[in-house]
Protein backbone atom coordinates (compact mmCIF):
# COMPACT_ATOMS: atom_id res chain seq x y z
CA UNK A 1 0.00 0.00 0.00
CA UNK A 2 1.63 2.96 -1.16
CA UNK A 3 1.62 6.45 0.59
CA UNK A 4 0.68 8.92 -1.17
CA UNK A 5 -1.07 12.43 -0.54
CA UNK A 6 -4.94 13.11 1.06
CA UNK A 7 -7.66 15.32 -0.55
CA UNK A 8 -6.91 17.31 2.26
CA UNK A 9 -3.60 18.50 1.03
CA UNK A 10 -5.70 20.37 -1.86
CA UNK A 11 -6.98 22.90 0.58
CA UNK A 12 -5.84 26.54 0.17
CA UNK A 13 -2.88 26.72 3.14
CA UNK A 14 -3.89 28.30 6.56
CA UNK A 15 -2.41 31.94 5.62
CA UNK A 16 -5.01 32.15 2.74
CA UNK A 17 -7.70 31.51 5.36
CA UNK A 18 -6.09 33.78 7.02
CA UNK A 19 -6.23 37.08 5.12
CA UNK A 20 -8.58 40.12 5.69
CA UNK A 21 -11.88 40.26 4.26
CA UNK A 22 -12.49 42.86 1.51
CA UNK A 23 -14.39 45.32 3.89
CA UNK A 24 -11.96 45.21 7.05
CA UNK A 25 -8.85 45.36 4.81
CA UNK A 26 -10.90 48.43 3.06
CA UNK A 27 -11.39 50.17 6.77
CA UNK A 28 -7.95 49.44 7.79
CA UNK A 29 -6.19 50.92 5.11
CA UNK A 30 -8.72 54.36 5.93
CA UNK A 31 -7.66 54.27 9.73
CA UNK A 32 -3.86 53.94 8.35
CA UNK A 33 -4.22 56.51 6.29
CA UNK A 34 -5.88 58.80 8.56
CA UNK A 35 -9.09 59.13 6.81
CA UNK A 36 -12.60 59.37 8.13
CA UNK A 37 -16.15 57.80 6.28
CA UNK A 38 -17.13 61.09 5.15
CA UNK A 39 -13.93 62.39 4.06
CA UNK A 40 -13.56 59.24 2.03
CA UNK A 41 -17.37 59.60 0.45
CA UNK A 42 -16.66 62.88 -0.43
CA UNK A 43 -13.70 62.20 -1.95
CA UNK A 44 -14.90 59.23 -3.82
CA UNK A 45 -18.58 60.44 -4.34
CA UNK A 46 -19.77 57.21 -3.10
CA UNK A 47 -22.45 57.67 -0.49
CA UNK A 48 -21.50 57.27 3.25
CA UNK A 49 -24.18 54.02 4.02
CA UNK A 50 -22.48 52.24 0.84
CA UNK A 51 -19.20 52.94 2.30
CA UNK A 52 -20.11 51.62 5.75
CA UNK A 53 -21.60 48.47 4.16
CA UNK A 54 -18.31 47.65 1.73
CA UNK A 55 -16.50 48.09 5.22
CA UNK A 56 -18.81 45.46 6.93
CA UNK A 57 -18.49 43.18 3.75
CA UNK A 58 -22.05 44.05 2.90
CA UNK A 59 -22.30 44.56 -0.79
CA UNK A 60 -26.31 44.90 -0.77
CA UNK A 61 -26.29 48.48 -1.52
CA UNK A 62 -24.22 48.66 -4.20
CA UNK A 63 -26.81 47.60 -6.70
CA UNK A 64 -25.23 44.76 -8.62
CA UNK A 65 -22.00 43.19 -9.19
CA UNK A 66 -20.62 45.65 -11.54
CA UNK A 67 -21.55 48.57 -9.16
CA UNK A 68 -19.98 46.78 -5.92
CA UNK A 69 -16.66 45.79 -8.24
CA UNK A 70 -16.86 49.77 -9.32
CA UNK A 71 -16.61 51.09 -5.53
CA UNK A 72 -14.13 48.44 -4.59
CA UNK A 73 -12.16 49.98 -7.23
CA UNK A 74 -12.57 53.49 -6.26
CA UNK A 75 -12.00 52.98 -2.58
CA UNK A 76 -9.58 51.01 -2.65
CA UNK A 77 -7.55 53.70 -4.49
CA UNK A 78 -8.92 56.45 -2.01
CA UNK A 79 -6.95 54.60 0.51
CA UNK A 80 -3.88 53.85 -1.15
CA UNK A 81 -4.63 50.07 -2.02
CA UNK A 82 -3.92 48.03 -5.03
CA UNK A 83 -7.33 47.39 -5.92
CA UNK A 84 -6.72 44.59 -8.08
CA UNK A 85 -6.35 41.58 -5.38
CA UNK A 86 -9.68 42.88 -3.84
CA UNK A 87 -11.49 42.48 -6.66
CA UNK A 88 -10.49 39.36 -7.77
CA UNK A 89 -11.28 38.04 -4.49
CA UNK A 90 -14.68 39.68 -4.90
CA UNK A 91 -14.96 37.91 -8.06
CA UNK A 92 -14.22 34.52 -6.77
CA UNK A 93 -16.21 35.15 -3.56
CA UNK A 94 -18.98 35.82 -5.75
CA UNK A 95 -19.42 33.71 -8.94
CA UNK A 96 -16.69 35.33 -10.79
CA UNK A 97 -15.91 38.00 -13.34
CA UNK A 98 -19.72 39.59 -14.32
CA UNK A 99 -20.39 38.92 -17.94
CA UNK A 100 -20.39 42.34 -19.87
CA UNK A 101 -23.19 41.21 -22.36
CA UNK A 102 -26.00 42.26 -20.68
CA UNK A 103 -24.43 45.89 -21.11
CA UNK A 104 -24.67 45.98 -25.16
CA UNK A 105 -28.52 46.41 -25.14
CA UNK A 106 -28.88 48.65 -22.33
CA UNK A 107 -25.75 50.82 -24.96
CA UNK A 108 -27.71 50.20 -27.82
CA UNK A 109 -31.12 51.24 -25.98
CA UNK A 110 -29.70 54.43 -25.12
CA UNK A 111 -27.73 55.25 -28.51
CA UNK A 112 -30.88 54.62 -30.46
CA UNK A 113 -33.13 56.54 -28.64
CA UNK A 114 -32.20 59.70 -29.14
CA UNK A 115 -32.07 59.24 -33.40
CA UNK A 116 -35.45 59.93 -33.72
CA UNK A 117 -34.67 63.74 -32.52
CA UNK A 118 -31.66 64.40 -34.95
CA UNK A 119 -33.88 64.92 -37.86
CA UNK A 120 -36.02 67.05 -36.00
CA UNK A 121 -33.62 69.24 -35.16
CA UNK A 122 -31.63 69.34 -38.08
CA UNK A 123 -35.02 69.95 -40.03
CA UNK A 124 -36.24 73.03 -37.49
CA UNK A 125 -32.38 74.45 -38.07
CA UNK A 126 -32.58 74.30 -41.61
CA UNK A 127 -35.88 75.97 -42.21
CA UNK A 128 -35.02 78.86 -39.65
CA UNK A 129 -31.63 79.06 -41.95
CA UNK A 130 -33.96 79.40 -44.97
CA UNK A 131 -36.41 81.24 -43.34
CA UNK A 132 -34.00 83.90 -42.31
CA UNK A 133 -31.54 83.87 -46.16
CA UNK A 134 -35.11 84.30 -47.96
CA UNK A 135 -36.10 87.13 -45.18
CA UNK A 136 -32.76 88.69 -46.06
CA UNK A 137 -33.22 88.33 -49.73
CA UNK A 138 -36.91 89.64 -49.84
CA UNK A 139 -35.46 92.99 -47.63
CA UNK A 140 -32.79 93.65 -49.68
CA UNK A 141 -35.37 93.24 -53.12
CA UNK A 142 -37.34 95.36 -51.54
CA UNK A 143 -34.98 98.05 -50.87
CA UNK A 144 -34.01 98.06 -54.22
CA UNK A 145 -37.05 98.67 -55.56
CA UNK A 146 -37.56 101.68 -52.70
CA UNK A 147 -34.78 103.06 -54.08
CA UNK A 148 -35.85 103.06 -57.90
CA UNK A 149 -39.25 104.12 -56.60
CA UNK A 150 -38.21 107.21 -55.03
CA UNK A 151 -35.46 108.09 -57.62
CA UNK A 152 -38.47 108.38 -60.12
CA UNK A 153 -40.72 110.17 -57.79
CA UNK A 154 -37.70 112.42 -57.65
CA UNK A 155 -37.33 112.82 -61.25
CA UNK A 156 -40.86 113.43 -62.35
CA UNK A 157 -41.13 116.12 -59.16
CA UNK A 158 -39.63 119.19 -61.26
CA UNK A 159 -42.00 118.72 -63.82
CA UNK A 160 -45.10 118.66 -62.64
CA UNK A 161 -44.29 121.99 -60.51
CA UNK A 162 -47.72 122.40 -58.47
CA UNK A 163 -46.23 125.45 -56.69
CA UNK A 164 -46.15 128.57 -59.67
CA UNK A 165 -49.56 127.33 -60.76
CA UNK A 166 -51.21 127.20 -57.06
CA UNK A 167 -49.56 130.41 -56.11
CA UNK A 168 -52.16 132.62 -57.98
CA UNK A 169 -54.81 130.85 -56.86
CA UNK A 170 -54.30 132.34 -53.41
CA UNK A 171 -55.21 136.04 -54.02
CA UNK A 172 -59.09 134.02 -54.33
CA UNK A 173 -59.91 134.68 -51.04
CA UNK A 174 -60.58 138.67 -50.68
CA UNK A 175 -62.60 138.07 -53.81
CA UNK A 176 -65.74 137.91 -51.28
CA UNK A 177 -65.46 141.90 -50.88
CA UNK A 178 -68.50 142.54 -53.71
CA UNK A 179 -71.44 141.86 -52.30
CA UNK A 180 -73.58 140.62 -55.07
CA UNK A 181 -71.09 137.83 -56.51
CA UNK A 182 -70.15 136.45 -52.44
CA UNK A 183 -73.69 136.37 -51.55
CA UNK A 184 -74.12 134.46 -54.59
CA UNK A 185 -71.47 131.94 -53.97
CA UNK A 186 -72.26 130.72 -50.54
CA UNK A 187 -75.46 129.19 -49.54
CA UNK A 188 -78.69 130.68 -49.37
CA UNK A 189 -80.30 127.86 -46.70
CA UNK A 190 -76.70 128.34 -44.19
CA UNK A 191 -75.30 131.28 -42.10
CA UNK A 192 -72.08 131.44 -43.53
CA UNK A 193 -69.26 133.22 -41.03
CA UNK A 194 -65.73 133.68 -41.98
CA UNK A 195 -63.08 135.21 -39.16
CA UNK A 196 -60.15 136.39 -39.93
CA UNK A 197 -57.61 138.00 -37.66
CA UNK A 198 -55.79 140.64 -39.32
CA UNK A 199 -53.90 141.89 -36.39
CA UNK A 200 -52.55 141.16 -33.00
CA UNK A 201 -54.38 138.07 -32.01
CA UNK A 202 -58.20 137.51 -30.94
CA UNK A 203 -60.11 135.49 -28.41
CA UNK A 204 -63.45 133.86 -30.56
CA UNK A 205 -66.66 131.94 -29.01
CA UNK A 206 -69.03 131.08 -31.67
CA UNK A 207 -72.40 128.92 -30.82
CA UNK A 208 -74.77 127.52 -33.08
CA UNK A 209 -78.82 128.05 -32.57
CA UNK A 210 -78.95 125.35 -30.77
CA UNK A 211 -76.22 126.64 -28.43
CA UNK A 212 -73.75 124.07 -29.53
CA UNK A 213 -70.35 125.11 -28.97
CA UNK A 214 -68.33 125.50 -32.52
CA UNK A 215 -65.44 126.91 -31.78
CA UNK A 216 -63.94 128.15 -28.19
CA UNK A 217 -60.37 129.33 -28.73
CA UNK A 218 -57.82 132.04 -29.14
CA UNK A 219 -56.47 132.55 -33.34
CA UNK A 220 -53.29 134.41 -34.35
CA UNK A 221 -52.76 136.80 -37.25
CA UNK A 222 -53.17 135.39 -40.29
CA UNK A 223 -55.15 132.57 -38.70
CA UNK A 224 -58.80 132.54 -39.74
CA UNK A 225 -62.23 130.29 -39.12
CA UNK A 226 -65.67 129.49 -41.03
CA UNK A 227 -69.14 129.05 -39.29
CA UNK A 228 -72.37 127.41 -40.53
CA UNK A 229 -75.43 127.00 -39.02
CA UNK A 230 -79.00 126.50 -40.59
CA UNK A 231 -80.42 129.34 -38.33
CA UNK A 232 -78.08 131.21 -36.95
CA UNK A 233 -74.28 131.93 -35.37
CA UNK A 234 -73.56 133.70 -32.34
CA UNK A 235 -70.13 135.32 -31.82
CA UNK A 236 -68.56 136.47 -28.91
CA UNK A 237 -65.08 138.33 -30.33
CA UNK A 238 -62.62 139.48 -27.66
CA UNK A 239 -59.65 142.30 -29.19
CA UNK A 240 -62.91 142.71 -31.70
CA UNK A 241 -60.62 145.47 -34.22
CA UNK A 242 -58.33 142.59 -34.80
CA UNK A 243 -60.94 140.77 -36.75
CA UNK A 244 -62.02 140.86 -40.65
CA UNK A 245 -65.50 139.89 -40.75
CA UNK A 246 -67.47 138.47 -43.59
CA UNK A 247 -70.92 137.17 -43.01
CA UNK A 248 -72.85 135.27 -45.89
CA UNK A 249 -70.17 136.32 -48.06
CA UNK A 250 -70.51 139.98 -47.19
CA UNK A 251 -67.80 141.55 -45.47
CA UNK A 252 -69.16 143.22 -42.47
CA UNK A 253 -67.68 147.38 -42.21
CA UNK A 254 -68.84 147.89 -38.13
CA UNK A 255 -66.14 150.03 -36.17
CA UNK A 256 -64.64 147.22 -33.74
CA UNK A 257 -62.55 148.66 -31.41
CA UNK A 258 -58.94 146.95 -30.51
CA UNK A 259 -59.44 145.52 -27.44
CA UNK A 260 -62.97 145.65 -27.18
CA UNK A 261 -65.39 143.04 -26.71
CA UNK A 262 -68.31 142.28 -28.87
CA UNK A 263 -71.53 139.72 -28.93
CA UNK A 264 -72.77 139.66 -32.59
CA UNK A 265 -75.44 136.88 -33.85
CA UNK A 266 -75.80 136.70 -37.18
CA UNK A 267 -78.92 134.87 -39.60
CA UNK A 268 -79.54 133.83 -43.10
CA UNK A 269 -79.72 136.18 -46.04
CA UNK A 270 -78.41 140.09 -45.97
CA UNK A 271 -76.24 139.79 -42.34
CA UNK A 272 -77.64 141.96 -40.00
CA UNK A 273 -76.06 142.60 -36.43
CA UNK A 274 -78.29 141.90 -33.84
Amino acid sequence: MSIGNSPEDNRPSAPDDDRPSIGHALRQARVDAGLSVDEVSVSTRVRVPIVHGIEDDDFSRCGGDVYARGHIRTLARAVGLDPEPLIARYDAEHGGRPSPTPAAPLFEAERIRPEPRRPNWTAAMVAAIVAVVGFAGFTLFSGDGEDSGSAVAEGTAPEAEPTPSATPVKPADPKPEPSDSAIAAVPKDKVTVKLSVVDDKSWISAKSHNGKLLFDGTLLKGQSKTFQDDERVDLILGNAGAIELYVNGKKIDDDFELGGVERLSYTKGDPAAG
